[in-house]
């Protein structure tokens, strides 16, 4: 990760932003020598959906239509 003050960014912005989009890395601005924003590469969210996304590792374990006669704890 690399770190720039802000003047220096303001400066080269638009070819900065080339160099990440080209490497991949991020760049850290910096301000009177603290960090206060993060430029990194765009990633466009994944489309995969969460359904399904565990398959059939699940496992029904007794009888799941009837009520259960068993006292939960919240209700004492």
């Amino acid at each position: 990760m690399t770190f720039i003050q802000a003047s220096v960014f303001k400066a080269r912005c638009l070819a900065l932003m080339d160099d990440i989009a080209r490497s991949g890395e991020s760049l850290v601005i910096t301000k009177n020598g603290k960090p206060v924003a993060e430029l990194k590469p765009y990633q466009p969210p994944r489309a995969q959906s969460l359904i399904g996304l565990t398959g059939a590792q699940g496992e029904i374990l007794g009888d799941i239509i009837e009520p259960s006669t068993l006292a939960w704890d919240a209700l004492n």
